[in-house]
């Protein structure tokens, strides 16, 4: 009977007890919990904020993600956000038409993009040196472009359609191009040659090459995309709160880092899913969101970041010991007695 009890214990657990359900289950509780005990909680009208706080981090978690799953990461994204913003900004006091200028920046990120690239996967220098230094440098170029004005006077219909809800809901429109992007990038990384690579560089840099992965290109190309999502995410933050920044989206890549571990993808490479990074932004916008509506103070906002990017980072390892020694617990088959020692 315990043999029996153990195997179903281990199936259980292989089932259910992946780093994904879990987050999926907590951000269940969450839910639940909030909208017993945070009034306002349960309402349309925060649903629909909520959702609007999520979409620039969600954007860039995209591309983070895929980063990550090969061993590196970029830390660089918020600062390119907050030059996209100034850039845009300054670009319309130029007399540059929107329609124009929101193009040529992204175009400015995916530039941004390519220098780190160039750095991480031509020169092979440690993505997490190139991109703090990358941070820095991006953030004083927009204070230069910049300096410490902010540029409020968009016209209304980039402004307004950028919050603007679905018809009948208050669902803002822009999460439909957000799904989009995230079924694209999650069949890119889950039923292509290409996402099998990325695990593939995650687990070896060298076996994936010998197996025929351009590792170097794969990784250029990576850090050029995230790059202009991460200006795309700073267009966004401009039309959306109707002012463009040289501080906008300061500190958010420890949200986005926060949320892409949280998901449960391997800060060392080669291990997790987009599901499961959707699942982790999710919950962490809603937990800090709903103590924020709790009236918490923003500085317990932060320490609670943190406190969720350690379990990210110790919680998928535990899963996986857990997991595995389920497996070896697990009773193996009788031997089939031979017909001479019958």
């Amino acid at each position: 009977m315990a043999p029996e009890r153990t195997g179903r214990s281990a199936r259980w657990v292989s089932t259910f007890g992946t780093w994904d359900v879990l987050v999926i289950v907590v951000l269940a509780l969450v839910v639940v919990g909030a909208s017993v005990l945070v009034e306002g909680f349960a309402t349309a009208r925060f649903w629909g904020f909520l959702l609007l706080d999520i979409v620039p981090i969600a954007l860039i978690a995209l591309p983070m993600t895929l980063i990550v799953i090969t061993g590196e990461i970029d830390l660089s994204v918020a600062s390119t956000l907050g030059l996209a913003s100034a850039v845009l900004g300054q670009l319309w006091v130029a007399g540059l038409p929107l329609a124009l200028a929101v193009p040529l920046v992204v175009l400015l990120g995916a530039l941004l993009g390519a220098v780190n690239g160039l750095f991480i996967a031509g020169f092979g220098l440690p993505s997490l040196a190139v991109t703090i230094g990358t941070l820095a440098l991006y953030r004083g170029l927009a204070y230069v472009v910049l300096g410490d004005r902010a540029v409020a006077d968009f016209p209304i219909g980039w402004t307004g359609n950028s919050i603007e809800a679905l018809p009948g809901t208050t669902v803002p429109w822009v999460v439909l191009p957000l799904a989009v992007l995230a079924i694209g990038f999650g069949v890119l990384l889950h039923a292509t040659p290409i996402g099998r690579g990325l695990y593939a560089m995650g687990n070896n840099d060298q076996a994936a090459t010998f197996a025929g992965v351009a590792v170097a290109r794969t990784k250029f190309w990576l850090y050029v995309v995230t790059g202009a999502v991460a200006a795309l995410a700073g267009v966004f933050w401009t039309m959306r709160y109707a002012s463009a920044r040289a501080d906008n989206g300061a500190g958010l890549e420890l949200s986005v880092v926060a949320a892409v571990l949280l998901g449960g993808v391997s800060i060392f490479g080669g291990r997790g899913t987009l599901v499961g990074v959707l699942a982790g932004v999710l919950l962490l916008m809603t937990l800090r969101n709903a103590l924020q509506l709790a009236d918490v103070p923003a500085d317990t906002l932060t320490v609670v970041t943190g406190t969720l990017l350690i379990i990210s980072v110790v919680g998928p390892n535990a899963a996986g010991m857990l997991r595995a020694r389920m497996r070896r617990r697990r009773p193996s088959a009788p031997p089939v007695a031979s017909a001479e020692g019958a």
